[in-house]
């Protein structure tokens, strides 16, 4: 891999990771599953399969109209850059006020069918899940002459995250029954949010 496909792959890696990193249903449904040591293996294969469907949709489907056009794709460009300020200012205003909290407790048993169709569910019905990984991932991805790379970045982001939520749970409910710790996650994807957009906007 030369030096312009491993930028890519590392971009692609750090954009993925802090967009799953922010708080939402499927991760709380991952973590939840998790701590209950429920399908653990076949949630997060739902998951992670499913952003690698999606962000290859992105990169090389919608990524590659961007391409057609320089135009286009400076415009895609600055609309990924205003997408990841909002992305930053809502969460870091979710940090600030929101009270974040998981338990284990009062979690009844599941069958590995009805949790594979809320995971289907979590991740396929909900809107933010196309403006990430397909607008926005595709977007970026233009930027990149390895968009190969860059895809492979962003997928492997997600393998590492879910299969790391999934598994790790039980480590992690101690930390993740405090709402500080969910704080600390949304200000750190903040701050990725705008250091981001402002590399975009500058190339």
């Amino acid at each position: 891999m030369n030096d312009s496909a491993l930028q890519a792959a590392i971009s692609g890696f750090t954009l993925g990771l802090s967009l799953i990193f922010a708080i939402g249903a499927q991760n709380t449904f991952v973590l939840r599953q998790g701590i209950m040591r429920q399908h653990v293996l076949l949630v997060v294969s739902i998951c992670a399969a499913s952003d690698a469907l999606l962000i290859s949709a992105g990169v090389f489907g919608f990524g590659s109209v961007l391409s057609l056009s320089d135009d286009v794709a400076q415009w895609g460009r600055w609309a990924g850059a205003g997408f990841l300020c909002l992305y930053g200012i809502l969460s870091l205003r979710s940090a600030l006020t929101s009270r974040h909290a998981m338990s284990g407790e009062g979690m009844a048993l599941v069958r590995w069918q009805p949790a594979a169709l809320a995971c289907l569910a979590f991740t396929w019905l909900n809107p933010s899940v196309y403006l990430d990984t397909v607008v926005l991932l595709g977007s970026v991805s233009t930027q990149y002459s390895a968009k190969g790379a860059f895809a492979l970045g962003a997928v492997s982001a997600s393998f590492v995250f879910f299969f790391s939520l999934g598994f790790g749970a039980r480590l992690l409910a101690p930390l993740f029954s405090r709402a500080r710790a969910w704080q600390w996650f949304e200000a750190a994807v903040g701050v990725m949010m705008f250091a981001i957009a402002w590399a975009l906007i500058r190339h």
